[in-house]
């Protein structure tokens, strides 16, 4: 029995929190069912298509989200109107800084996509009284932290290759947190045109489109109508982060 799942059918959950993947993997897997009912009262589920901006820099903040389904692209604005992407969320992650007034980011949805969104005020009180909630909110900072060192590490040191994979295992060990990995082979759309990921690894087009034909050549990954990505062995990708054939 899926021990995640052990409470889908308790009724003091909130009906539309009993069988949702941030609940049990996000940051509302520290609420007390009667934390959640509270939050839930405020709670509100949007769907955005690909491209939409979620949220602006400098923007203030008045509501925090839970992904619930795809992509969220994060970007930071230079001066010069120059944009670079920092990083990417999946589901279940947080959409949010607890306690900043305005946005240092800018959020787009990379793919359609899916939040649970809920005021600011109510989830900084929820932190204030609940300190399970404060640690899950630390322990996914952290988290962000250490792909962030590691991203610094992909960017800094690994070869094109190197790098190409890695983007792809990112995708592919995040864009569903429902699936297990050991199962069988993982497919997905990639949530970037080629020019986005180049600029996000630091490559040109050409260099991200000859690694990815590489890629596939090795059946490392199977490529369908130029966005479709499958991943048969997730383990072999992984491999290919790290070395470069």
């Amino acid at each position: 029995m899926n021990t995640a799942r052990k409470d889908v059918h308790n009724s003091d959950i909130p009906v539309i929190c009993r069988a949702c993947e941030a609940r049990h993997k996000g940051v509302c897997g520290a609420l007390t069912p009667e934390q959640l009912t509270k939050l839930n009262r405020f709670t509100k589920q949007h769907s955005y298509q690909s491209g939409h901006e979620l949220l602006s820099a400098g923007e203030d903040v008045h509501r925090y989200s839970n992904i619930l389904r795809g992509v969220v692209k994060l970007s930071k604005l230079l001066a010069d109107g120059r944009q670079q992407i920092v990083g990417l969320q999946f589901a279940p992650d947080f959409m949010g800084r607890p306690f900043r007034e305005q946005s240092n980011v800018i959020a787009d949805a990379a793919t359609d996509v899916r939040v649970c969104s809920f005021p600011k005020a109510v989830l900084e009180e929820l932190v204030r009284e609940s300190p399970k909630l404060e640690h899950r909110l630390h322990e996914q900072t952290l988290e962000e932290l250490d792909e962030a060192r590691e991203w610094m590490l992909t960017l800094g040191r690994k070869s094109a290759g190197e790098k190409v994979a890695s983007f792809l295992f990112l995708i592919a060990a995040h864009i569903d947190p429902e699936l297990d990995a050991h199962e069988g082979p993982i497919q997905f759309e990639l949530p970037l045109k080629r020019s986005d990921i180049a600029d996000f690894l630091g490559l040109t087009i050409e260099t991200v489109s000859r690694q990815i034909t590489k890629l596939r050549k090795a059946g490392v990954i199977e490529v369908e109508n130029n966005r479709t990505v499958i991943v048969p062995d997730l383990e072999r990708l992984r491999s290919a982060c790290e070395r470069d054939d």
